[in-house]
């Protein structure tokens, strides 16, 4: 009875609203939902679950299986490449005793050759003077002995075993990098084809800045031009930059390496290729003075105990071009000239090495930017704050300041 007098009052009451809804320009709908009607859906079984799941982990074991044949590859890839560079490094370490053997081997026997064969030149000069016993066994003897040294000397000046020894050393500290690389490339795990190209690349870039035979091969002694030693591969950036923001670079690290770049490029590569070019100039002079000298006292030793004044001056020559001959000699390879245009070189080729690299991460972002500031700090022997106030006191720098970007050397 309550129900019907309740549904009554709501229908009355609705019929009462319904004209003022209608002036209002409103309209109500009375919408009978219908109930949504349930179907019986079947629920898999637990033998189907069973069966999905083992389905799943087949996949995921087969992905994992083929990851570690992947990676294993990988890594016996490496240890091959690992094996032959260690190789490298006792060969390279073996043949730079050897050529430093020759240095000091060579240069004893060249100067013990030419000063016996002016001291014979001087004896035989004294005898033929005061008339004595047959000069002839005496100059014969000098004049092949100094024959001797210009031969023995143009090939010494010819592969210069100074500068073969630096080139074998340098050669030795590259390849024992190189393996460190390596080494930690396959203990930080999951190395990649990409680490094996760039290991075999370094390799052959190696062999080809320093190679072990003389003959065919052998790098320039007196090259026309100085540049900079390279022996790493040369670098293919993307040709497209990434956005400044990304692993860890920003637009204030790369104005800070633009500088550095800058400041390597007019102050420490020009620096040592100018100290180069001196170098290989004062080699060269000494080079072509050392065998003229010991030819010229062949020459007048061959003519001692002639006529009284040309005899005289043929002795001169053949006593003080020997011992001449020894002290250019001396100076030339006990010295080591060769060995320091090496060094030079190879100062230079290190800073273009690291241009190289700031330009090639400003380009791509491969390693990481805090971690490379890092680096380009410790290789030029700065602090990090040291750095910074080096790249960005550079712009208002007198051209007079002598500052320089490595530390180190």
């Amino acid at each position: 009875m309550t129900t019907l007098q309740t549904s009554a009052i709501l229908h009355s009451s609705m019929y009462s609203a319904a004209p003022s809804l209608l002036k209002k320009g409103k309209v109500m709908a009375i919408l009978d939902i219908p109930k949504p009607r349930t179907r019986n859906i079947p629920l898999p079984n637990l033998q189907e679950l069973e069966l999905g799941r083992d389905f799943i982990t087949s996949l995921n074991t087969a992905f994992a299986e083929k990851q570690a044949k992947t990676n294993s590859l990988v890594i016996a890839k490496l240890y091959t490449i690992l094996e032959a560079v260690a190789d490298r490094v006792e060969m390279h370490k073996n043949i730079g005793e050897q050529r430093k053997n020759w240095n000091s081997l060579l240069l004893t026997s060249i100067n013990g050759i030419t000063l016996a064969a002016a001291t014979m030149s001087g004896i035989a000069a004294t005898t033929a003077a005061v008339g004595g016993a047959p000069v002839v066994a005496l100059k014969m003897s000098s004049t092949l002995l100094f024959l001797a040294a210009t031969g023995m000397l143009l090939i010494m000046n010819k592969i210069q075993p100074s500068q073969l020894v630096e080139e074998q050393r340098n050669a030795t500290r590259l390849f024992q990098q190189l393996q460190k690389q390596i080494e930690t490339s396959i203990n930080i795990g999951n190395p990649t084809d990409r680490d094996v190209n760039e290991a075999m690349q370094k390799v052959l870039a190696l062999d080809k800045a320093y190679p072990l035979p003389l003959l065919g091969v052998m790098l320039e002694k007196f090259p026309s031009n100085v540049e900079a030693a390279v022996w790493w591969p040369r670098r293919h950036g993307s040709g497209q930059a990434t956005s400044a923001d990304y692993n860890g670079w920003n637009a204030k690290l790369e104005k800070e390496m633009r500088s550095i770049v800058e400041v390597l490029k007019k102050k420490d590569e020009e620096e040592y290729l100018r100290l180069g070019r001196k170098a290989l100039k004062l080699n060269k002079t000494l080079a072509i003075s050392g065998p003229f000298l010991t030819g010229l006292a062949a020459i007048g030793s061959a003519f001692v105990g002639s006529s009284s004044y040309f005899g005289l001056l043929a002795a001169t020559f053949g006593v003080v071009g020997g011992g001449l001959a020894s002290v250019v000699n001396t100076l030339e390879h006990g010295g080591q000239i060769g060995m320091v245009f090496e060094m030079y070189r190879s100062n230079a080729g290190f800073f273009k090495l690291m241009e190289e690299s700031i330009e090639s991460n400003l380009m791509d972002r491969q390693e990481n930017g805090e971690l490379f500031e890092m680096k380009v700090a410790l290789q030029l022997g700065r602090s990090l704050s040291n750095l910074r106030h080096l790249a960005f006191s550079t712009p208002s720098r007198k051209v007079q300041d002598n500052e320089f970007g490595s530390k180190l050397f």
